[in-house]
């Protein structure tokens, strides 16, 4: 069995994190993609974000008619960070028997470095890097262990064409009072922003 696990903060969750997911899951046949909101991110300690429960039911909303993805809880843990190789432990231990890939932003790759225990994330799991706007991943440009790690076969990078959509702008555009373009994010998603006017 192949799993795919996404974490993020997705304040707020959008087609960005939707629609790349799902081509990916197809070409890599992945059965599920479980996504995990984060309560705090260690890499954004400081950033003030809507409440963590309100975006995992955000999630769970954008979720609700997408095949083969789903919310965990797991990464809420309030009071303190959630780390990846945390998680890729949990899962291990709760699916000995499946194949874990880890999606990840380019972004996120590019700073996978210092994430907590760097070296033992790419052994728990295949790294699968998503395209983002912006972020373009050259061979040569990269740091010698990401580089090492694409040349032994670790690393998948998909060429998926990004959405050009991110949820710094959703949240500008809400600040405002204004509604952002139709498909930019799940009805659903917007109706439980606008009721609990979360961005204003």
């Amino acid at each position: 069995m192949k799993v795919g696990l996404f974490g993020g903060t997705f304040d707020p969750i959008h087609s960005g994190h939707l629609l790349p997911v799902q081509a990916v899951r197809r070409e890599l046949g992945l059965e599920r993609v479980i996504y995990l909101p984060t309560a705090i991110p260690p890499h954004k300690p400081q950033r003030e974000l809507a409440p963590a429960f309100a975006r995992y039911a955000m999630v769970e909303l954008a979720l609700l008619a997408e095949e083969g993805l789903y919310a965990s809880e797991f990464e809420l843990t309030p009071g303190r960070p959630a780390y990846t190789v945390d998680t890729l432990e949990h899962y291990r231990r709760l699916l000995p028997d499946a194949e874990l890939h880890l999606l990840i932003g380019a972004d996120s790759f590019l700073d996978l470095v210092h994430w907590r225990r760097f070296a033992d994330i790419a052994a728990l799991a295949r790294l699968v890097v998503l395209a983002r706007p912006g972020f373009l991943l050259e061979p040569g440009a990269l740091p010698p262990s990401l580089a090492e790690l694409v040349r032994g076969g670790g690393v998948t990078v998909l060429s998926e064409r990004p959405v050009d959509v991110s949820s710094t702008r959703l949240r500008e555009l809400f600040s405002r009072g204004e509604r952002p373009p139709a498909g930019w994010l799940p009805e659903l998603v917007l109706d439980y922003i606008q009721k609990y006017d979360l961005y204003r």
